[in-house]
């Protein structure tokens, strides 16, 4: 029987969009910190990190963020550890932001004149101070637009939990929907949240992007 949306039912969105930020935010800062070893692995002299950085990334972008989700929560749980919910969706949304940003960043640091990189090793620099005072904050700048595109990608990309039971926005938008009868106006209301979310982002790394060539 068709009814009408309640308060409940938006408060039930509420609590929707605060999972989905705290679990995007848990993925970004996670695969932020994976992805900067990552990037620098993929830069590295020695040739074994560079391999394994490489084809953790293959691994991560060449199979899809869903299947990825399955084998976090499903194959772990047959090798013994049984996750709850929010672990496994925090860890699997972790691993695919760790590939995506290491690539993205690793752009960025191979970006970065390499006559910059021999002058501070001429001065007598050692890695760990060339990468810190020299490298990494222009690559930083290079690689925000990009960085701040993919997080609009991975707050849509945190729909794919709801697959595996976590309640998020999409996941709200779905019981609402089972509730009222009213599938077009709950995820009309449900599109209209993730656009109010994503869009600034994506403008602003458009922004970040025309700056960034105007300065170059």
């Amino acid at each position: 029987m068709i009814r009408e949306l309640s308060t409940n039912d938006f408060w039930i969105l509420a609590h929707g969009v605060k999972w989905t930020l705290l679990l995007s935010m848990i993925a970004f800062i996670g695969g932020g910190l994976v992805g900067m070893l990552i990037a620098l692995m993929r830069t590295a002299t020695a040739r074994l990190p560079r391999v394994t950085a490489y084809l953790y990334i293959e691994l991560f972008q060449g199979t899809p963020m869903l299947l990825q989700l399955f084998v976090v929560y499903y194959g772990l749980a047959l090798m013994g550890l049984d996750l709850n919910v929010w672990i496994a969706a925090s860890i699997g949304l972790t691993a695919h932001a760790s590939a995506f940003l290491g690539e993205i960043w690793r752009g960025g640091i191979q970006a970065v004149p390499k006559g910059q990189v021999e002058a501070a090793r001429a001065l007598g620099m050692g890695y760990w101070s060339r990468m810190y005072d020299v490298v990494l904050p222009q690559a930083f700048k290079v690689s925000l637009p990009a960085t701040v595109g993919f997080l609009v990608g991975l707050i849509k990309g945190t729909s794919l939990v709801s697959i595996v039971g976590f309640v998020e926005l999409t996941r709200s938008g779905q019981i609402i929907s089972n509730n009222t009868f009213q599938p077009l106006l709950v995820f009309g209301i449900v599109a209209a949240i993730y656009f109010c979310i994503c869009f600034p982002l994506s403008w602003l790394s458009e922004k970040l992007e025309a700056r960034i060539a105007a300065a170059s």
